[in-house]
């Protein structure tokens, strides 16, 4: 077993999925209730309401390069909105031109993760937005005097006044972005609409792939609504995997993964059909079949969600 934490002290098992009791609605759909209540994975939920101006307001400033200490970068240079929520490079550049250490997580469904990172050292929003922006490789920003800087934006100001009734400061430039950041969450995939019951959302291939990924043990980490980000994991158990360091890593999420290449915190897998088989060796000691990583690939595409009401697309 190579999953070494849970939330609770749980850990799951590698052995095969449980046969599945799926009872048949009129329409001849299978149950979603006799899906989700036997799946280690649950759909992604409804959002929880969040002020429609604090979001409106983060949003503006996600996309603000005043943000950066030198205004040559905003959120979106790393976290493309319009595209996967990350880049397709291995490695972003850091403020100074030099490579950033690890690649870049996507930032959709972030806030559905228990940690937040490639290495999970970050337990909520506010603090990894805080961290972002203080960070001199990324941001480089104090966001004391960000806030004044902002202050100096009459229109801006305005818009402060109008959502926390005073000016840009050091709390409420951080809430905004992370209440803008709550709401970058993707439902619909066609995988999640399977779970709910849509018995034609998922091919045979992909439904095989998905018995695959539970009996081969990837469920044992990627599970849960993220279908990952709820664990940490030692990498390598049982043959080199990617860089050695960090040796510890959060579990990343699985959602949208078709549309986030390159893989792994270093970016060394271009493709997901390398990922899977570099995962299959290192993680469970599995050489895959062509035809084993090509069901459990078509099964990774049915994981991309929607973005206002939009399916994710990959970076050109």
């Amino acid at each position: 077993m190579f999953c070494i934490l849970i939330p609770g002290g749980l850990l799951l098992s590698s052995a095969g999925p449980r046969p599945l009791a799926q009872p048949l609605e009129p329409n001849g759909n299978i149950s979603a209730i006799g899906i989700m209540s036997e799946e280690p994975i649950t759909p992604i939920p409804a959002p929880r309401p969040i002020d429609p101006l604090k979001v409106r307001l983060g949003e503006r400033l996600f996309g603000d390069p005043r943000l950066s200490r030198d205004n040559s970068r905003s959120c979106m240079s790393c976290h493309d909105l319009r595209s996967n929520g990350a880049t397709r490079v291995s490695h972003d550049n850091g403020l100074d031109g030099s490579s950033l250490p690890l690649n870049t997580l996507t930032v959709f469904n972030a806030t559905l993760s228990f940690r937040l990172g490639w290495e999970g050292k970050l337990r909520t929003v506010d603090l990894d937005v805080k961290a972002s922006l203080q960070n001199p490789q990324i941001m480089g920003s104090d966001i004391a005097e960000l806030a004044e800087k902002l202050d100096g934006d009459p229109g801006l100001r305005r818009e402060f006044m109008a959502v926390y009734g005073s000016g840009p400061d050091t709390g409420n430039v951080v809430d905004a972005l992370a209440s803008f950041q709550r709401t970058l969450v993707t439902p619909g995939s066609r995988f999640d609409r399977w779970l709910m019951g849509e018995a034609g959302a998922l091919s045979v291939e992909e439904q095989d792939g998905y018995s695959l990924f539970k009996s081969l043990g990837c469920v044992s980490c990627h599970q849960g609504v993220n279908i990952g980000g709820n664990l940490f994991q030692r990498h390598g158990i049982f043959h080199p995997l990617a860089s050695p360091k960090p040796e510890i890593l959060r579990v990343p999420s699985l959602r949208n993964v078709a549309t986030t290449p390159p893989y792994f915190h270093d970016g060394s897998a271009a493709t997901l059909d390398d990922a899977v088989r570099k995962m299959g060796a290192a993680q469970l000691n599995s050489a895959l079949t062509d035809e084993q990583v090509s069901a459990i690939v078509a099964y990774l595409r049915t994981l991309t969600g929607e973005y206002r009401g939009v399916p994710l697309g990959a970076s050109p």
